[in-house]
C-alpha cells in the first residue's frame, strides 16, 4: 500500500479509496512514508485527518447509542435468566457464560459493517446452534461436556472475529485489527469494572453509615448488568474513540514483554530447582497449560502492536526471545502430554489439550523465525503478522472440533 499512497498522493478518489479500504494499514503506511512527502500539501491535509486527536469523548451518534444502551439491556437480561426462571444457577452459566456478551457484540459489528445478508444467515446459524447444542448435552461428570463448555467461547468469539473483518474475512490486515480490537476492548473493561468496583464500595459503605442494607439488591441488579455491559461499552468507547488507549496498549504491550520473558525464565529455573514433574503432576501440567496460553495472547498482541514501529529493535528482540522461552515452555508442555497418553492411554482432556499445544508450538515456531528474519531486516514485520492471522482459523477449526467432535468420538463422557 505504500507505494500506492506515494503514487496517487494527487489522486484523492483512489487515496480515499485506498483509505476506506483499510484503514488502519492506510494510516500506518502513511505515516511511516509521511516525512518523504511532507512538502505536498495533500499530503499535509491527510496527516491532519489522519493523528488529529479529538480530546473530547464521543458515544457516536444518536442511533448507535440507543442500540448500545438496548444491548446492555438485553444482556443483563440474558445474564438474569436463572432468577426468572427455574434453572440451575451454575449449570446455566457453565454452559452459557459466552451468549451474554458475544451474540450482542456480533450483532453491534454486523450492523457497523453493513454484513451481507447470506453472512448474516450463517452467522445466525452459527449461534442458534450453538446454544442449542451445548445445552442439549448430557448433565454429570462429563469430560467432553467441560471441554465443550470451555472451547464453545472460543469459536463463539472466531464467529465474532468473522464479523468483526466485514466482508473480507480473508483479509489478513483485519484479522490483526480484530486481535488490537481485543486489546483495547480487554483494557477498556478492564478500567470500568474497574471504576464500577469503586463506585460499589463506595455505595456500600455510605448507606452502611445509615444501616440501609443495600448490598443484596445491588449485587443482585447493578453488579449483574453491570459486568454484562462493560465489554459492549468498552467496545463502543473503543471504535468511537481510539485515542482512548491506542497510546496504553502499545505501553502494556513494551512493558509486558520483558516482564513476562523473565518471569518465564525464572520460573523454568524454579521448575528445576525444585524437582515439578509436569509428566506425573495432572495440576501442574494444567496450570503450565494455562500460563502458555496466556504468554501466547501477549507475544500475539505485543507483535500486532510492534508493527506500528518495526525499527525497534530492542522490542523485536525481546519478542523474539520471549517467543523462544514459550517454544521450549510449549514443547516441554507436549511432551508432557504425550508422555500421559503412552502411559495411560487417551482421553478427552490430554487429547483437547495436545492437539491445541502441537498448533501453538507451530504457530509459535513460525513466528519465531519470522522474528528472527525480521531483527536482520524490519519490512520483514509484516510476514509475522501473516503468520499470525493465518493461523487464526485453524484455531477456530480445532475449537469446532473438541466442542462438536470429541463429545461424539467419546461418546459424551
Amino acid at each position: 500500500m505504500r507505494e500506492e499512497i506515494i503514487k496517487n498522493i494527487d489522486n484523492p478518489v483512489q487515496l480515499e479509496k485506498l483509505y476506506r479500504e483499510n484503514k488502519t494499514t492506510f494510516k500506518k503506511e502513511f505515516n511511516l512514508i509521511y516525512s518523504e512527502i511532507q512538502e505536498n500539501v495533500v499530503a499535509q491535509a491527510w496527516n491532519e485527518r489522519l493523528n488529529y486527536e479529538n480530546e473530547e469523548i464521543t458515544w457516536g451518534n444518536r442511533k448507535e447509542l440507543i442500540f448500545v444502551l438496548a444491548a446492555c439491556f438485553i444482556a443483563g437480561l440474558i445474564a438474569k435468566i436463572p432468577d426468572y426462571t427455574q434453572l440451575d444457577r451454575q449449570n446455566f452459566y457453565t454452559r452459557n457464560i459466552a451468549f451474554i456478551v458475544f451474540p450482542l457484540l456480533t450483532a453491534y459489528f454486523a450492523w457497523k459493517q453493513k454484513i451481507q445478508a447470506k453472512k448474516l444467515f450463517f452467522i445466525s446459524a452459527a449461534f442458534l446452534i450453538s446454544g442449542i447444542y451445548i445445552n442439549l448435552l448430557p448433565g454429570g461428570k462429563s469430560d467432553t461436556l467441560l471441554l465443550a463448555c470451555i472451547h464453545l467461547p472460543l469459536f463463539l468469539w472466531a464467529v465474532l472475529g468473522y464479523t468483526f473483518t466485514g466482508n473480507k474475512p480473508e483479509n489478513f490486515k483485519r484479522r490483526l485489527d480484530f486481535l488490537r480490537y481485543n486489546g483495547d476492548m480487554v483494557v477498556m473493561s478492564g478500567l470500568i469494572l474497574i471504576a464500577g468496583g469503586l463506585l460499589a464500595a463506595v455505595t456500600f459503605n455510605l448507606f452502611g453509615l445509615i444501616d440501609f442494607k443495600i448490598d443484596v439488591f445491588y449485587e443482585k441488579y447493578v453488579v449483574v448488568w453491570g459486568l454484562a455491559s462493560a465489554p459492549i461499552i468498552g467496545t463502543q468507547l473503543v471504535r468511537t474513540n481510539p485515542q482512548l488507549v491506542n497510546k496504553i496498549s502499545p505501553v502494556i504491550a513494551k512493558l509486558f514483554t520483558p516482564l513476562v520473558l523473565l518471569t518465564l525464565i525464572i520460573y523454568l529455573i524454579a521448575v528445576i530447582i525444585t524437582g515439578k514433574d509436569p509428566y506425573n503432576d495432572r495440576e501442574f501440567l494444567l496450570i503450565f497449560n494455562v500460563l502458555l496460553i496466556g504468554v501466547m495472547a501477549i507475544i500475539f498482541f505485543s507483535i500486532a502492536e510492534t508493527q506500528k514501529n518495526p525499527e525497534s529493535k530492542i522490542s523485536l528482540l525481546l519478542l523474539f526471545g520471549l517467543s523462544i522461552v514459550t517454544v521450549i515452555v510449549n514443547g516441554i508442555a507436549l511432551s508432557a502430554i504425550v508422555f500421559r497418553i503412552f502411559e495411560w492411554g487417551i482421553t478427552p482432556n490430554r487429547l483437547a489439550v495436545s492437539g491445541g499445544n502441537i498448533l501453538m508450538l507451530i504457530n509459535l515456531l513460525i513466528a519465531s523465525y519470522r522474528l528472527y528474519k525480521t531483527i536482520k531486516d524490519s519490512n520483514e514485520i509484516e510476514k509475522v503478522e501473516n503468520s499470525i492471522a493465518f493461523f487464526l482459523p485453524i484455531y477456530c477449526l480445532w475449537t469446532l472440533v473438541v466442542t462438536f467432535v470429541l463429545p461424539v468420538i467419546f461418546n459424551f463422557k
